[in-house]
């Protein structure tokens, strides 16, 4: 059922700003793992209820029915294209520059858009075995470069990228990453990577607010695994506050100085994700969420590990950061 006939009120979501002078609104609609039945109208009544920041990719395969959900809302006139924000994502098997290309006019065709707002690297692999990333990172950039130039895109950014990976593709980069989109969440802050990135006025998004529950199976995470909705600070501080542990997390985020792109398909789960705007977390809670004790990074790109390379492990994927900041690294270089 549509949002807007649920009796939920609009909510106004506030904007942080990129290096380029363009808003990016802080709180937007993943899609991840979302079916296109069920992502259709959960797009629908985001953007019903307020949300102007939708997230997907092409690894989610679901394109099509974000597209026409998007599509329908704004054929009806209640939303301007200009007010919102589409990010994208290109798939690891389109690294090739012919193939960014392709993929760019196939997320746009399937969206049913002019141009994306953002256009990330997913990740930094591309499937092949072998010492190094082939194609290179910099002939993947330098296409999407050319996507900019073209105006199918306005912004271009990385996702996954460990501070070294960013650095590395600064050495070759004309037009610098907006944004580089990372898990982000009180038991893997990531401070390191989200510190640095901010020295070089690159915008994070964090993905994975909530601890990404359901990626358990697909990570292969032991069964006694903590889950951060159900952790005894992150509930405590939900229980004293009167909001529900999901708004907790979504709220520490924005204070974290991220944008945030919580998942959810239900109308009550979307519009509670979007009750933060008109809050905060007291400084000793928000110190004390930040502080957690267990520490772990949920989607750790185990899948990208492989015994012939480039990566043979996840802490080669992340250059050190599975657990935070490389052994002496300065977050400030």
């Amino acid at each position: 059922m549509v949002a807007e006939n649920l009796g939920y009120e609009t909510v106004d979501v506030p904007s942080a700003r990129l290096y380029t002078g363009a808003q990016i609104p802080v709180i937007g609609l993943g899609t991840w793992k979302a079916q296109d039945e069920e992502v259709a109208e959960a797009v629908e009544n985001a953007l019903h209820v307020g949300y102007r920041h939708i997230d997907t990719a092409m690894m989610y395969s679901n394109h099509t029915a974000v597209g026409g959900a998007i599509h329908k809302v704004l054929k009806e006139a209640k939303i301007k294209r200009e007010d919102l924000w589409v990010t994208s994502k290109l798939h690891n098997t389109h690294h090739a520059a012919a193939k960014v290309q392709e993929a760019a006019e196939g997320a746009l065709k399937d969206l049913q858009l002019n141009y994306l707002d953002l256009f990330l690297v997913h990740w930094p692999v591309t499937g092949n075995k072998g010492p190094t990333i082939k194609p290179s990172i910099k002939e993947t950039w330098q296409a999407m470069e050319k996507l900019v130039d073209q105006g199918m895109v306005k912004h271009i950014g990385v996702s996954n990228f460990s501070v070294k990976k960013i650095k590395d593709l600064l050495t070759c980069a004309r037009i610098k990453p907006a944004v580089n989109q990372i898990e982000v969440h009180p038991y893997f802050p990531n401070d390191y990577n989200i510190a640095w990135c901010r020295s070089q006025e690159i915008h994070v998004t964090a993905y994975s607010p909530l601890g990404s529950p359901d990626s358990a199976t697909m990570m292969n995470r032991p069964d006694d695994t903590p889950s951060l909705l159900h952790d005894e600070t992150v509930k405590s501080v939900a229980d004293k506050l009167g909001k529900n542990p999901a708004a907790v997390l979504v709220r520490w985020a924005i204070q974290h100085g991220t944008s945030v792109i919580p998942k959810s398909t239900s109308p009550s789960h979307l519009c509670s994700n979007l009750d933060v705007v008109d809050w905060m977390l007291p400084p000793g809670d928000f110190d004390a969420l930040s502080r957690l004790p267990y520490q772990k990074r949920m989607v750790d790109g185990t899948m990208w590990v492989q015994k012939e390379g480039p990566f043979k492990s996840v802490d080669e994927l992340w250059d050190g950061e599975t657990n935070g900041a490389p052994e002496n690294s300065k977050a400030e270089e």
